[in-house]
């Protein structure tokens, strides 16, 4: 609801107008070479494309299709569609499972540093409380009752 995707509810939502998403899965062009994943969804230049591939470590990956990608590249793609639009808020669900333990705190620390350099509200999905204690200045637990 907060992201726009799901509109079939009572009531209202206010919140910015750019969003960044990172989903569970890539969720990228896969008839699409990186550079141009980022081209095509955020609206930007070639420069700014590669520049956002170079900040996540994928500046030798720019023609590569995500076929040809490793999960943890496919991420690290999907990291940088979401701050390539500079977003007012930004949407993890999460964004670093699936991943062995190694290759999981890499991503984090990619993601530390794309937020240190542009500080946007996030609010981050995930099971792992180790996880949110790195990343959340304030945690929310949900849970059902059964």
């Amino acid at each position: 609801m907060i992201s726009g995707l799901d509109r079939d509810y009572t009531g209202s939502v206010r919140g910015p107008h750019r969003i960044g998403f990172v989903f569970q899965e890539p969720v990228l062009l896969p008839w699409m070479r990186a550079v141009r994943n980022l081209e095509v969804t955020c609206d930007i230049s070639s420069d700014t494309a590669l520049g956002a591939l170079e900040q996540v470590g994928l500046a030798a990956c720019a023609d590569l299709y995500p076929s040809q990608m490793s999960l943890g590249q496919q991420r690290r793609l999907a990291l940088a569609r979401a701050f390539a639009i500079k977003p007012q808020l930004l949407l993890l669900d999460e964004a670093f499972v699936s991943l062995d333990e190694k290759l999981a705190d890499e991503m984090m620390g990619v993601f530390e540093a794309l937020r240190s350099d542009m500080p946007v509200s996030t609010i981050l999905v995930t099971h792992d409380m180790t996880e949110a204690r790195r990343l959340a200045d304030r945690i929310i637990t949900l849970a059902t009752d059964g």
